[in-house]
């Protein structure tokens, strides 16, 4: 039975390659979730006035790969102490969160970044929200595995603070 998981973490372009090569994936959709518009365009959620946050709905089985499994990918990709986007991607539409679906994913979610809080390996506050899930909305099919469609761009875009901040913070 597949589960969905849905996290932002800025750039959705940055964040489906992470999860997509880890195994128990079936797919990783890059959208738009927590705002007021229905159906958003990538133009709209640019402009800052729908509340949404590019996001990532991660298609995974159960029996591979565990909720709590993603949740670890999930801060290993991110800046956790950065509540006004992340790297170079500044505003709203790229803030942290980890959208719950259930009180389960809530437990494991909130479990987590206390882990990380107690863990001190950020001096700084660990800002990354917990929200409930609101609907998810694919984003333009260009925006799907972009990575795969546009490496040169996408490595531009890792290169604007991410990788370094992951090679520094996480390895």
């Amino acid at each position: 039975m597949e589960k969905t998981a849905i996290f932002a973490g800025g750039c959705f372009w940055c964040m489906v390659k992470p999860f997509d090569e880890q195994p128990g994936i079936n797919k990783v959709v890059s959208g738009y979730t927590g705002g007021h518009v229905p159906n958003p365009t990538y133009e709209q959620v640019c402009s800052h006035t729908t509340g949404h946050t590019e996001a990532v709905e991660i298609h995974y089985d159960p029996d591979v790969v565990s909720y709590k499994d993603l949740v670890e990918v999930y801060w290993r990709q991110t800046d956790p102490t950065d509540a006004m986007g992340q790297f170079q991607d500044r505003g709203d539409s790229y803030r942290p969160v980890i959208f719950v679906q259930n009180d389960e994913e809530r437990q494991i979610a909130e479990a987590s970044k206390k882990e990380l809080e107690e863990s001190g390996r950020f001096s700084d506050p660990i800002v990354t929200q917990i929200e409930d899930a609101k609907p998810f909305y694919p984003a333009e099919d260009y925006h799907q595995d972009f990575y795969k469609k546009n490496p040169l761009r996408y490595q531009m875009e890792e290169m604007g603070g991410r990788e370094k901040f992951i090679k520094n913070q996480w390895k």
